[in-house]
């Protein structure tokens, strides 16, 4: 079983999204009983709580269901039970840096590194912007989870 890990800060917006996107491209890829798929936060602001209406809006127009899916924290014991923790911006990837042991490091990264279609190095944050905004964070997260997918096949 590979476990992978998406990171964004409150774990309400772009890691719920890329979780669901990743999870739907796992699943046609036949890959679901091999793959384990979680999302996180670095903050514990929504601990519990439903992703955002809006990228719960933007992700049902593309046929994707995030309903189901409750904010949660980083836990110390993430940095050993996942192979990929992958952030989804600069920012969030140095808080994993400060608390991951130095043991595990090698598992940390940006999402966005395997998107092939997009220069873009981070998802930006869609929390305080327009729909245009979730939008924009689908078709990163897309464009990565596909790039993503075919890494984990290589490794299987």
């Amino acid at each position: 079983m590979i476990r992978v890990l998406l990171v964004c800060l409150g774990n309400i917006c772009r890691s719920p999204t890329a979780e669901t996107v990743f999870r739907s491209k796992i699943d046609k890829a036949g890959l679901s009983n091999s793959v384990d798929i979680v999302s996180c936060g670095t903050a514990g602001y929504h601990i519990g709580e439903s992703p955002d209406s809006r990228s719960q809006a933007a992700a049902k127009g593309r046929g994707y269901d995030m309903s189901a899916l409750r904010g949660r924290q980083i836990q110390n014991d993430d940095f050993e039970c996942f192979d990929f923790i992958l952030a989804m911006d600069e920012s969030n990837l140095l808080e994993l840096k400060q608390r991951c042991p130095k043991q595990y490091i090698t598992k940390l990264g940006l999402f966005l590194t395997y998107a092939g279609s997009y220069q873009e190095t981070e998802v930006p944050d869609p929390y305080y912007g327009g729909q245009q905004g979730f939008s924009h964070v689908l078709d990163l997260v897309e464009d990565a989870s596909e790039g993503l997918v075919e890494v984990i096949k290589a490794r299987l």
